[in-house]
């Protein structure tokens, strides 16, 4: 598989699962918090905030995407990056569970950066070549 189609898959995926999570924080009423215990709950609109943070990303990278603006794209997922890093650090202040901080979050931030590691990549050699 050449870099530009493992880029392209990677960079789809995040962008759906983006949207998937950000919809599944806006539609129902019943969300848990991946590493946080009982925080927070009732009727504070966190999980509104947090989807509406997703959709926003998803729709942005996805935008990209779609368009074709590849570097672009690279640098906005390595920006997107920091929010599950935050979410990370958000849930191991809170004394929430390390495994889910590290599993879930840690995980996930990688993996948006290395895609948009791989896409930047690709698109400074597809540009060194002549024309």
């Amino acid at each position: 598989m050449s870099l530009k189609k493992l880029g392209t898959v990677l960079a789809a995926a995040v962008v759906l699962f983006t949207l998937y999570l950000g919809f599944t924080f806006v539609l129902p009423l019943d969300v848990s918090f991946p590493g946080l215990a009982d925080w927070p709950s009732g009727d504070s609109g966190f999980p509104v905030v947090k989807g509406s943070r997703e959709l926003a990303m998803g729709l942005a990278m996805g935008v990209l995407l779609v368009r074709g603006h590849r570097r672009a794209l690279g640098w906005v997922l390595l920006t997107v990056a920091v929010a599950p890093f935050g979410d990370m650090v958000n849930v191991l202040a809170h004394h929430g569970s390390t495994a889910a901080a590290l599993g879930v979050h840690g995980l996930t931030a990688a993996l948006i950066a290395v895609t948009g590691v791989l896409i930047l990549r690709e698109t400074r050699v597809t540009s060194a070549r002549p024309a």
